[in-house]
């Protein structure tokens, strides 16, 4: 399926570089159907790969590339059962998503994340799968977990510590703050910071570049430099879903679901 048009996302492939668009109003927030459309584009892309180099991923929603996790749908089916059973459907969404980002993680393709806005929890996670993250200066990076008595669960701690040192992760993580994009790439995030609304014009770009190169060498120093840390993202999934339980989990979702303010997942 070289193109599809889905209720949360899209993508295509055209001159050897596949396009994923997030499109699921109001900031992509990602619940079991985005869930359901990666999962087919997953599918979709073990045949695509052969006829491609790169993979971009992007966002056509205005809020930003993603505000994360889907926690109204989160919080929704958790209470409808009880928080105290929810860690089989908490597991489940979890691994599900994990065997997603790690397939994309170990594409063989060089993958771009083009991103503006808010780039927050599950949305960072997502940017963080990519090789390459090119944002336009007015993104903004961040991990609000804490705020709701979680950790990140889609892989985001062991991701950012194979890219980062671990004092930014620190940061990023223990304080909820959120970084701009410049700040992001003084640390090492970001590849490329550019101007309002550029991100994907540069992404194309330089997935045309990157075209240019033996597609062969291209995988090979991909596998040579970037390593899946697989037994941490294990270890992430038995920690968020051990402080699920907890009523300070219970607190900070229905305290985010009850919120009256349009964008409550801003610092």
């Amino acid at each position: 399926m070289q193109t599809f048009t889905g209720e949360t996302l899209s993508w295509e492939l055209k001159d050897g570089c596949i396009e994923l668009a997030l499109h699921r109003e109001p900031a992509n927030e990602i619940g079991l159907k985005t869930l359901e459309e990666l999962e087919l584009f997953v599918s979709a892309h073990e045949v695509l790969k052969d006829e491609a180099h790169a993979l971009i991923i992007h966002s056509r929603v205005k809020a930003g590339f993603s505000a994360g996790a889907d926690l109204r749908e989160l919080y929704t089916g958790a209470n409808e059962i009880g928080f105290k059973n929810a860690q089989p459907l908490v597991r489940n969404f979890l691994n599900r998503i994990h065997r997603v980002l790690n397939t994309l993680d170990a594409s063989p393709l060089t993958t771009i994340a083009a991103v503006h806005g808010v780039t927050f929890g599950g949305g960072f996670e997502l940017a963080l799968i990519s090789d390459l993250i090119i944002a336009d200066k007015m993104a903004r990076f961040c991990f609000p977990e804490l705020r709701l008595g979680l950790i990140p669960g889609f892989g985001g701690i062991p991701r950012l510590k194979r890219d980062l040192g671990n004092g930014i992760v620190r940061d990023l993580l223990l304080t909820g703050r959120s970084v701009n994009a410049s700040k992001a790439q003084q640390a090492g995030l970001v590849s490329q910071v550019t101007g309002e609304g550029e991100a994907l014009r540069v992404a194309r770009f330089t997935a045309a570049q990157i075209g240019k190169f033996d597609r062969d060498t291209s995988i090979v120093a991909k596998r040579f430099i970037k390593t899946i840390p697989y037994a941490e993202l294990r270890q992430e999934i038995e920690l968020f879903c051990n402080l699920f339980t907890k009523p300070a989990v219970e607190a900070g979702l229905r305290k985010f679901v009850e919120s009256s303010d349009s964008h409550p997942y801003l610092p």
